[in-house]
């Protein structure tokens, strides 16, 4: 029991670790129920933003020790701590109304459910032009023009 204890904490330190050693720009997602976005890589910086969105898609730009320099969906930018962030791949709607989330990743399959703009889901699979997401217990396939949270032909895996 104690040995499977470890390795979990092991586990979850090397992928900490490897997080911190990504080069930017790449992408990530707010980890925490409330995240501080600062005007500098540090507490004594002034905060500028507090977000309170877990999973919301956000790339990062910059990085120094232990922060990281974030751009948001709306494209503010600002410095967040490592430990406010997650590797999860997350996407949100694009503005322009609802759209639509098929079954299939083919337009002309039927559509399991419509997202607004602003929501927010966890990205499974993309390719070329259409990614599988996961909003709530809901799953579909999206185009990706349709989502913010990828670079342009990115594939994800």
């Amino acid at each position: 029991m104690m040995r499977r204890l470890i390795g979990a904490a092991l586990l979850c330190l090397a992928t900490v670790a490897s997080a911190q050693d990504k080069k930017p720009p790449y992408w990530a997602s707010i980890a925490s129920g409330e995240a501080m976005m600062r005007s500098g890589p540090g507490r004594n910086y002034p905060g500028t933003w507090l977000y309170k969105r877990r999973d919301l898609p956000i790339r990062v730009v910059q990085t120094y020790p232990n922060w990281r320099k974030i751009e948001d969906p709306d494209g503010q930018k600002g410095w967040m701590l490592v430990t406010l962030l997650s590797d999860r791949r997350t996407a949100i709607i694009r503005p322009g109304g609802t759209r639509d989330v098929h079954i299939k990743p083919d337009t002309r399959s039927p559509v399991r459910y419509r997202a607004e703009a602003g929501v927010v889901g966890r990205i499974e699979q993309c390719d070329a032009a259409w990614c599988h997401i996961q909003v709530g217990n809901r799953n579909g396939f999206i185009a990706r023009a349709d989502i913010w949270g990828l670079d342009p032909g990115e594939r994800v895996e």
